[in-house]
């Protein structure tokens, strides 16, 4: 196989850590690639999963079974992620990219741990190795940014997710909301709660939905299912309860839960987290806004705070947190800014109705030009759903 461009090896070095998701967290995505001065590929590799070799070992690996070893102090390494220099689970890469003789290596982006952090560029540099870093770095930024998250701010990185109609509407009026999305559209919600740390939603979502959050069929990951309740008061004969040999189940609720609340849900094998009794003051709050606004009308999130819920996730060593709802537990994280990625299941239908409610409740914004805006939106058909997907801007790890 030979490459047209330094781009296009580049390129294949993504694709091939895209294939570690859900596998290697809390670790980074990354793949490797070998290519001699012609661009022919002698190697190839990716993370495979956590604790294994990293992307760089196995691709050296590679290159010497197809019988290339003598090759190599030739070749060149485009690696999506910066080598790292440290012993983890593994020891670091750049003594095996030394010790496999190779002299070129090109870098997607920087590694934004700390105990890496340019560190590892440096180390080849200083032996002697020609390192370039920045080819396709946007893109080697989109895959990472969940690990880049959650070394350099200790939070998870949060998916927003929702189904609505094209009249923007979540359910009708008396609630019904099965179904909006279709067939195809539910199974890529599976896909994606399969790949995630965490799934969370509100205690009026737990009691009128009855969900089970779990994956199906099951995907690289187990998620924990978060249940935000203020008073931990989700029923012992929920399905999420039901199901806790399947799936951890987490309560987080606030500080005037009835210790016998705590008690019950205890029994029945979930953990329960209280948070602390400054949990509905928050220290900042949208453009605009009065903090006393901020969870006006929501009753099941007054003593939660969204951003203490991330913190306590963070401090558990959670990579993604997939928010799948309700309109109140969204609009909280919309309001404080905390969403990094929305996906939304457009259904062709039409609900109608000032009652009937949208995605997105809290406080909201008072104007246009302090909505969040969505970038690299991607679009795709589902048996005439449509998937939506975007970034919130200004959320670069």
């Amino acid at each position: 196989m030979q490459f047209l461009d330094r781009p296009s090896v580049m390129r294949r070095a993504l694709e091939l850590a895209a294939q570690g998701q859900g596998f290697v967290e809390p670790n980074p995505m990354v793949g490797a690639v070998l290519v001699d001065e012609e661009l022919r590929l002698l190697g190839e590799g990716f993370h495979q999963k956590f604790g294994q070799p990293h992307a760089e070992v196995e691709t050296i690996r590679d290159a010497e079974s197809r019988g290339h070893k003598e090759r190599l102090t030739e070749a060149t390494l485009f690696v999506s992620l910066e080598p790292c220099c440290h012993f983890g689970k593994t020891p670091p890469c750049t003594q095996a990219i030394l010790a496999a003789g190779i002299r070129k290596v090109v870098v997607g982006r920087s590694d934004p741990a700390p105990q890496v952090h340019g560190a590892g560029i440096a180390e080849l540099r200083a032996a002697g190795v020609e390192v370039d870093v920045g080819l396709l770095e946007a893109d080697a930024k989109r895959l990472t940014a969940p690990f880049a998250k959650q070394v350099t701010t200790g939070l998870p990185y949060v998916i927003g997710k929702w189904a609505m109609t094209w009249d923007g509407k979540i359910a009708t009026r008396t609630g019904d909301s099965q179904w909006i999305s279709n067939d195809a559209s539910r199974a890529v919600v599976h896909r994606l709660r399969g790949r995630v740390d965490a799934i969370l939603i509100g205690a009026e979502t737990a009691r009128h939905d009855d969900p089970l959050l779990t994956a199906r069929p099951p995907g690289p990951r187990v998620a924990t299912r978060v249940v935000l309740d203020s008073i931990a008061s989700l029923r012992t004969d929920s399905q999420l309860v039901r199901t806790i040999t399947q799936a951890p189940l987490l309560i987080i609720s606030g500080p005037d839960t009835p210790p016998a609340n705590v008690a019950r849900l205890q029994a029945a094998g979930a953990e329960v987290c209280v948070l602390g009794a400054d949990a509905n003051s928050p220290k900042s709050s949208p453009p605009g806004s009065r903090p006393s606004e901020l969870f006006q009308g929501v009753k099941r999130l007054r003593q939660v705070d969204p951003r203490q819920v991330l913190a306590e996730l963070g401090r558990r060593g959670l990579t993604n947190l997939f928010v799948e709802g309700g309109a109140a537990i969204l609009g909280a994280f919309a309001d404080h800014d905390l969403l990094d990625e929305v996906h939304v299941f457009l259904g062709p239908k039409l609900i109608g109705g000032q009652a009937a409610p949208s995605p997105l409740s809290g406080l909201g914004c008072d104007t246009l030009l302090q909505a969040s805006p969505l970038e690299e939106v991607q679009v795709e058909l589902l048996d005439g759903d449509v998937h939506l997907r975007g970034f919130v801007r200004g959320h670069s790890w």
